[in-house]
């Protein structure tokens, strides 16, 4: 005969399940955009629970979409190959090897881990990359950089058709150009360009911060687009956090209900800030 005591946790956790039924409810149906980097690409075990996230996500009926980077891997894998990249501004110029090389990792090494994260978990993960089915048409972003692309059309279409068979779409961020070319997109304006082509409930950017921090050093976790702009005017909002404000500007600007920046060091940070009040991270709404 098996026994089992009631313990504080096991009550704990009934609790959570249950004040979630408000939040299940709202995102019932709504399309969630995720974009993968930092931390959780790290070890193995953050990936795993990145993918199961995921995965309950669309068991209650939430269709996530995942949009992955992959910086450091691409670096490796140029070191290895001892391809020597050159710099204008302190940014790569991404040369025909090079594009190469960002392409393998991208969507071959990385792409497929984060797949099959996924499907090891039970969910259905697809990869792609904006090559795919016309996902993403790029222009190029400026000559002195070489291949690096900028969005200009967006087909979505192919990523409805997946959440009809309940399957999580997992992007490279490489686009096609309209010439046959091959475009390197940033990671974080992909996943904007794409939540804005969905109209996407949320576009959650996951970071190695805490989240957006005012003159005080606090995280400030609910900010209106002028509140942004201000912030950033004023010197408050300042180094690699300003790509990440521009992209959920941009977004929420487009028809995307909501971005939130997200603290991705913390474990669940993506349940955490779609079902519960405390949230993960500074969320960026339109004014």
């Amino acid at each position: 005969m098996k026994k089992q005591e009631m313990n504080r946790d096991w009550i704990a956790t009934a609790a959570t399940l249950s004040s979630a039924l408000p939040y299940l409810q709202r995102y019932d149906g709504a399309i969630v955009v995720v974009k993968l980097g930092g931390h959780a690409m790290g070890s193995d075990e953050a990936m795993d629970t990145f993918a199961r996230d995921m995965v309950l996500l669309r068991q209650v009926g939430v269709n996530p979409v995942i949009v992955h980077g992959g910086g450091p891997m691409i670096n490796a894998m140029l070191d290895k190959l001892e391809i020597k990249s050159e710099f204008v501004n302190g940014k790569r110029v991404t040369d025909k090897a090079t594009m190469d090389v960002v392409e393998m990792v991208l969507s071959g090494l990385v792409n497929k881990r984060i797949v099959q994260a996924i499907n090891r978990q039970g969910g259905m993960g697809v990869g792609l990359s904006g090559k795919d089915a016309n996902l993403i048409t790029c222009d190029q972003t400026n000559p002195d950089l070489g291949f690096v692309g900028t969005p200009t059309d967006m087909d979505p279409s192919v990523l409805r058709h997946l959440f009809e068979k309940d399957m999580i779409p997992v992007i490279a961020p490489i686009g096609a150009g309209r010439n046959g070319e091959t475009f390197n997109i940033n990671g974080d304006t992909a996943a904007g360009a794409v939540a804005a082509a969905l109209q996407a409930d949320r576009l959650l950017l996951l970071t190695d911060v805490a989240g957006v921090k005012n003159a005080s050093g606090e995280v400030v976790t609910e900010l209106k687009a002028t509140d942004v702009e201000e912030m950033t005017r004023s010197g408050v909002i300042a180094g690699g956090m300003i790509p990440k404000t521009e992209t959920a500007l941009q977004a929420v600007r487009s028809g995307v209900r909501a971005c939130t920046i997200v603290d991705g060091r913390v474990q669940n940070s993506v349940l955490l800030e779609l079902f519960t009040l405390h949230g993960a991270g500074s969320m960026i709404r339109p004014d």
